[in-house]
């Protein structure tokens, strides 16, 4: 079974007044391949898999009727096609999500200025100022849903908890398209059932060292003596999932998001060892990345290039710039100087990508005296057309060229 695929869905259907339950999750439902069907209607209703139709890919998203299959992203799509072998396989098309999540953070901002962003779909509110104009959680859950599909077309799902970690694990228990609220004091009663791989920060390591303990759902480990679990996982571990076991969790609702990097890499079909082509694929990733910083509002210092070669040794480099940007051309040329000082005599390359790191805030941290205004005016051009048209509607013209298979995974 897939996860959240629908099975075992858990919602509330009708407000119980509840107001202890003043933190919202909003989480979009399969969120790329949904926006990906707003443009293939005829699509809905099938196993629909986002990602690249190469045995290198993996599998950005997926529709719920291919989860059935047991389809889960960052899957393998030769593996996710022996599973789902009806799929059908969908390209992605970053700009659209860009452009449909921006449209949903602002309908929450409308909610509560309390949004904490926690990815592209995602994000946490704190709607506990928001109560006496629009009514309990429920009720707010319920209209931010009813708005985000009919301004986006788009479904997302809700949990509503006393803390953080069990809106989050009620909005996971509440898909797809639903609502659930776990009052305070029902909160115990939501989490002792669950299994502990529910838990935050339980992976299949920390899910198999406790399990040798017997211990296999919430309630378990709750019950479990502290000094137990920290001979098994280390004591920051214990203590942190023993609290969150037993419903307390400290973590506010923040306002900001810090994002520490954006990057784009791409895995090529074969390996290349063209020079050239290997810079026309360095000037479609940094076209990306400057484009995500320009669309987040931030600018960035730092250029940080990555090669993983055919035989699979990978190397790093990277470049602090004299003053921050958010000029695609100019990460760029920041990237391409690297790759020709670090190309080792022309090995062939299976996988290229760019990241920019030390992020900071917009226009604000950009120089006086601008020498790049003509290529971040043109670039933001771009971006508009982009945004309305899509990425193929205008490209360089050194992008024209390039025909190598290849799939993108985006940081």
């Amino acid at each position: 079974m897939s996860k959240q695929d629908g099975r075992g869905r858990q919602v509330t259907d009708a407000d119980t007044g509840d107001l202890t339950a003043t933190v919202l999750h909003v989480d979009m439902d399969a969120f790329y391949a949904s926006v990906e069907l707003l443009q293939r209607p005829e699509l809905r209703g099938k196993p629909v898999i986002v990602g690249h139709d190469s045995t290198r890919s993996v599998v950005t998203a997926a529709t719920y009727e291919a989860r059935r299959y047991g389809v889960n992203s960052a899957m393998p799509m030769s593996v996710a096609l022996r599973l789902c072998p009806n799929a059908i396989v969908l390209e992605p098309h970053f700009e659209l999500y860009s452009a449909a999540s921006t449209a949903v953070m602002r309908i929450l901002g409308d909610v509560t200025p309390m949004v904490e962003q926690l990815s592209i779909d995602e994000a946490f509110l704190d709607v506990s100022g928001a109560l006496r104009l629009m009514g309990s959680p429920w009720q707010i859950g319920t209209a931010i849903r009813a708005r985000v599909l009919r301004e986006t077309q788009l479904v997302c799902s809700v949990g509503a908890g006393a803390t953080k970690f069990v809106a989050k694990l009620a909005s996971s228990r509440s898909k797809p398209d639903g609502l659930l609220v776990v009052p305070r004091d029902a909160t115990l009663g939501f989490l002792h059932p669950q299994p502990v791989s529910a838990l935050w920060g339980v992976g299949a390591t920390t899910e198999e060292k406790i399990t040798r303990l017997g211990i296999r759902s919430v309630g378990d480990l709750a019950t479990t003596p502290v000094d137990t679990l920290r001979r098994a996982i280390g004591d920051a571990g214990a203590q942190r999932l023993h609290d969150l076991a037993w419903g307390r969790d400290p973590r506010a609702v923040t306002l900001e998001r810090e994002e520490k990097s954006i990057g784009h890499e791409t895995t090529f079909e074969r390996n290349v060892s063209d020079r050239g082509e290997l810079h026309r694929e360095l000037l479609r990733l940094a076209d990306g990345v400057g484009s995500r910083l320009r669309a987040n509002g931030v600018t960035a210092r730092t250029v940080v290039l990555k090669l993983r070669f055919g035989d699979f040794s990978t190397i790093t480099r990277s470049r602090t710039l004299s003053d921050p940007t958010d000029v695609s051309r100019r990460i760029y040329e920041a990237a391409r100087e690297l790759y020709d000082q670090a190309s080792q005599g022309g090995r062939p390359v299976r996988l290229i990508g760019v990241r920019a790191e030390q992020l900071g805030g917009g226009a604000a941290g950009l120089a006086l005296w601008d020498d790049d205004e003509q290529w971040r005016d043109a670039e933001s051009t771009v971006d508009a057309v982009t945004q309305r048209f899509g990425t193929a509607a205008l490209r360089p013209a050194t992008l024209l060229n390039g025909q190598t298979r290849r799939r993108m995974r985006i940081e």
